[in-house]
């Protein structure tokens, strides 16, 4: 069960510059070169075959509900002068996949904590199964790859879907979860009181017809504040799944974990956690699941972060509230410097 594979090793030893050249066009490592540019034409596997990394990727062979599938994950061990001796896991958005973590990855080896990013089942490099996607099943599969890494207690920290998991798992796995961070996430609200329930085949449907560039393009740009070269990354790799021949079984696992992330909403579970955690809030983040499928009246209530975000830290026993001014649903890559300070610092306290 625990078997491993490992692929596409650009180099785990040139932390400073990924650091400084991570986003499109995947940075150097290693002293070889890396294409600079997006690429657009050449169609990427649903499992971002053909895809570089900054670090090797490994895999955790799991069975969920009964299917066999493999989980993708990156283990980068600490670089800085000291070993904090901690593990901090980062846990991405449901748009993203773990590799956009780089930057942040980078920052937290340089302070000297071991990072483990997994790719979800469903997302990124790790299998597209039709299944009943849920939390728990999720914070499972991440419980495992833990004890598969020998990693009793871990930092956590959730951008977007991402943090939905993070509670999750923080509840589930209480002993495990040292500190929760919190960024931007979704689910501080029940979408299911302003956003129509879907049924999977139109949510299927409507992935599958997603493939104009433009379209996605502008799909991201609505996450951000300003519109930077790194963030293109995310949407040539959105764009190239669309060219692939399994691109439908891309869609059909992303329909089924929007009505995951739809469903299962985390605002009720904020006053049970009972550890320390920071939220991480851009203030002009409007982000929210199923708003382009809500009335105008009711889009226009939804994904108000400056008042989720209060409401979360009031409602989170002690919870620490960072708000980043004209920042949007990114706060990890449109203000890195800003994140990485208000992470670091929680962390060490």
């Amino acid at each position: 069960m625990n078997t491993r594979r490992t692929i596409l090793t650009a180099g785990a030893g040139a932390v400073a510059a990924l650091g400084a050249g991570a986003g499109t066009g995947y940075a150097a490592a290693s002293g070889r070169r890396v294409r600079t540019e997006p690429v657009y034409d050449e169609p990427l596997g649903i499992a971002m075959e053909g895809c570089p990394s900054a670090f090797p990727v490994r895999f955790l062979r799991l069975v969920n509900q009964g299917e066999t599938v493999d989980m993708a994950y990156l283990d980068i061990a600490p670089a800085g002068p000291v070993v904090s001796g901690r593990t901090v896991l980062l846990l991405h958005g449901k748009n993203f996949d773990g590799g956009a973590w780089e930057p942040t990855a980078c920052a937290l080896v340089a302070a000297g904590h071991r990072v483990v990013v997994p790719d979800q089942i469903g997302f990124g490099r790790s299998s597209k199964p039709a299944l009943e996607y849920g939390f728990e099943l999720l914070a499972r599969n991440t419980a495992a790859l833990l004890d598969h890494l020998g990693v009793a207690r871990a930092d956590v920290i959730g951008h977007s879907m991402g943090g939905m998991l993070g509670v999750r798992f923080a509840l589930k796995h209480p002993g495990r979860t040292g500190r929760l961070v919190l960024a931007n996430p979704v689910g501080l609200e029940d979408y299911r009181e302003l956003v129509p329930a879907l049924s999977t085949e139109r949510l299927f449907a409507d992935e599958l017809a997603n493939t104009d560039l433009n379209g996605i393009r502008a799909f991201y740009r609505s996450y951000v504040v300003r519109w930077r070269r790194a963030y293109e990354r995310n949407v040539e790799l959105r764009y190239r799944v669309t060219l692939g021949g399994e691109y439908p079984r891309w869609a059909m696992a992303s329909a089924l974990t929007y009505q995951m992330a739809y469903h299962q909403p985390v605002v009720a579970d904020l006053p049970k956690l009972r550890l320390p955690v920071l939220l991480v809030i851009g203030q002009a983040d409007r982000a929210a699941v199923g708003k382009s499928y809500a009335t105008p009246e009711n889009r226009a209530k939804l994904g108000n972060f400056p008042v989720l975000g209060r409401r979360a830290a009031a409602a989170i026993p002690g919870a620490r509230l960072a708000e980043l001014a004209e920042v949007g649903h990114l706060p990890q890559l449109e203000a890195p410097e800003r994140f990485e300070r208000e992470v670091l610092a929680f962390l060490r306290d």
